[in-house]
C-alpha cells in the first residue's frame, strides 16, 4: 500500500469509482428531524445537545457515503463555533470516517509562518511532541489541510512532513466565490495574481510526487471558474486539484470536471449543502441515510456522464 497521500486519495477514486468529495459542514438548519429529536430528547436544546446532534448526523453520513466516495472534508468553522465540545465531534467525525475507509481533508484555510505553521502541522495532520522526546501525541488525524499560501513559502513549508507526501495541503488558488475576482484575478506580470500563485504551486510542489505523478501540494480551484480551471491545469500539471463550488454554488459537472488531467484524474470534487441537506424536511420516521446516499449516487453519476 503506498504512502503517499496523494498516490493513497487516488487508489480511493478507483476503488468507489468516484471523484466526490462529501463536506461535512453539520449546521442546525440542515438536521433530519429524527437526529434534532433524539437530541433534544437526550441532551437538551443547548451547546451540549447540538454536538450530540452533530456527532449522531455525522456518523449516520459517514455509514451512508463510506464506499460511494474516496474523501470526506469537514469545515473546521461549523466546529469551533460550539467551542470544546464541538471540537470533540470534529475529532470523533476523523476519527470515524478513517475506521471507515475514508480520506479526511480538514477544511480550516490555515495560514502563518514558521512555529505558528508548524503547530497547525502537528494539530491537524501529524501532531504534536510529548514531554518525552520519542513521544509524538495524535493530532486530528486528518490526510490533507486546506491553507492560505498568501504568505509565500515560510507559510507552507512548515505544514508539510519531510520526506513528503505523509500528509498534504491544498493551497487556495482560485477559491469559488464570485468576489475571489477582486484579488486573485487581478493583473499582475504577463498574467494574474491566481497565476502567479499557480507557479509557486508547482514548483513547490514539483519534487514532491507521489508514484501517480501528483504531489501533496494540492490546489483549490473553483468549479465556478471553469476557464480558469484550464489555464491553472496548464500551468499546475502535477497538482491535484480540490474543487469547491459544485452543486448548490451553482457549479456543473461539466464545470468541475475542467480541471481534469489528460489522464482523466486529478480533481476532487467537493458537494456539501446538496449531499448533507438532502434528509433534511424527511417524515421523522424515514431514514434520511438513505436520502444522502442517494444524493450522493446522484452527483456520482452526474459526474460520471460528463467525463
Amino acid at each position: 500500500m503506498t504512502n503517499h497521500c496523494a498516490d493513497r486519495l487516488l487508489a480511493a477514486c478507483e476503488r468507489t469509482q468516484s471523484l466526490a468529495c462529501v463536506g461535512l459542514d453539520p449546521r442546525v438548519g440542515l438536521l433530519p428531524e429524527a437526529v434534532r429529536q433524539q437530541a433534544l430528547a437526550a441532551a437538551g436544546g443547548g451547546r451540549e445537545g447540538v454536538c450530540a446532534a452533530f456527532q449522531a448526523f455525522n456518523r449516520g453520513i459517514i455509514s451512508a457515503v463510506a464506499g460511494r466516495c474516496p474523501v470526506i472534508k469537514p469545515q473546521v468553522a461549523c466546529y469551533e463555533a460550539y467551542g470544546s465540545a464541538g471540537m470533540a465531534v470534529l475529532e470523533d467525525t476523523i476519527a470515524t470516517a478513517r475506521a471507515a475507509g475514508l480520506e479526511v481533508i480538514a477544511d480550516g484555510k490555515r495560514n502563518d509562518i514558521g512555529s505558528t505553521a508548524t503547530h497547525y502541522r502537528e494539530a491537524w495532520l501529524s501532531g504534536p511532541p510529548g514531554l518525552d522526546e520519542e513521544c509524538v501525541l495524535a493530532g486530528a488525524g486528518a490526510d490533507w489541510l486546506t491553507v492560505n499560501g498568501y504568505l509565500g513559502a515560510d507559510g507552507v513549508r512548515p505544514m508539510l512532513d519531510d520526506p513528503p507526501g505523509a500528509h498534504g495541503v491544498f493551497v487556495l488558488v482560485k477559491t469559488s466565490n464570485p468576489g475571489s475576482a477582486e484579488l486573485q484575478g487581478q493583473p499582475s506580470g504577463e498574467g494574474s495574481v491566481m497565476e502567479v500563485m499557480a507557479r509557486l504551486v508547482a514548483g513547490w510542489g514539483h519534487d514532491r510526487l507521489g508514484q501517480c505523478g501528483l504531489s501533496d501540494i494540492g490546489a483549490v480551484v473553483g468549479a465556478t471558474w471553469p476557464d480558469e480551471a484550464r489555464r491553472l491545469r496548464e500551468i499546475m500539471p502535477e497538482t491535484l486539484f480540490l474543487v469547491p463550488g459544485y452543486g448548490a454554488q451553482g457549479g456543473s459537472a461539466a464545470d468541475a470536471l475542467a480541471g481534469l488531467r489528460s489522464q482523466g484524474d486529478g480533481v476532487i470534487i467537493n458537494a456539501s449543502r446538496s449531499i448533507i441537506g438532502a434528509g433534511c424536511g424527511l417524515d421523522p420516521a424515514a431514514d434520511w441515510r438513505e436520502a444522502i446516499a442517494a444524493a450522493l449516487e446522484a452527483m456520482n453519476a452526474d459526474i460520471a456522464s460528463a467525463r
